[in-house]
């Protein structure tokens, strides 16, 4: 499983799941966050890693630069449009 479709799954979870929601929202607030978060994926049974969350949104991003406009580069990027960390947040 992608890592869009995992975080997409636990979202779903999440959102469904008051104390599921907040030990996510609760990883927030670890001196490393983005650590506790992929750590508490991985207690929970999904495999997510730091780089690979970080290179997963990136490379998402990518291919849509490349599918859009002839893969141009005149199209600018939104801010946190590949960060599917922080996108995951938005959503809960």
């Amino acid at each position: 499983m992608a890592i869009a479709e995992m975080l997409d799954e636990l979202k779903q979870k999440a959102l469904h799941d008051p104390k599921l929601k907040e030990a996510l929202l609760a990883t927030r607030k670890e001196d490393q966050p983005f650590a506790a978060f992929c750590r508490k994926c991985r207690e929970l049974g999904y495999e997510i890693y730091e780089m690979d969350l970080i290179t997963a949104g990136e490379e998402a991003y990518a291919a849509m630069r490349r599918s859009t406009n002839g893969g141009g580069e005149n199209s600018p990027m939104l801010e946190g449009e590949d960060d599917f960390y922080e996108l995951f947040f938005a959503g809960l």
